[in-house]
């Protein structure tokens, strides 16, 4: 069953406000309203979304984020930057360094 965009636009709509009240008036950092709020936000945009795509052939220039996991996301680009470090070759750039000093250098201007 298809809604009708305009339908699921108004309840879009109405998500909004029902986030932006909660957001608003939030009494702690955890505060359950904000979450409850925000899943409703997110399948209001579904609804209209899909709608739009089903009436009209048309999308919005949005899209939902999906939900990671930030602490496996640290620990896994961590150790990637590990692994790129041990690839790199430090003496090669020692020694261009060294050879560059026993050249004379341009004075610098004031």
């Amino acid at each position: 069953m298809t809604v009708e965009p305009r339908a699921a636009l108004d309840r879009l709509v109405a998500a909004l406000e029902a986030h932006h009240h909660a957001v608003a008036t939030r009494r702690s950092d955890d505060d359950p309203a904000v979450d409850d709020a925000y899943d409703v936000l997110a399948d209001a945009y579904e609804v209209y979304e899909d709608s739009l795509a089903t009436v009209f052939g048309e999308v919005t220039p949005f899209y939902l984020a999906d939900e990671v996991d930030d602490d496996e996301d640290e620990d896994d680009e961590s150790d990637e930057d590990l692994e790129d470090l041990e690839d790199l070759d430090f003496d090669d750039d020692l020694g261009e360094v060294e050879e560059s000093e026993d050249q004379p250098q341009p004075a610098q201007q004031r």
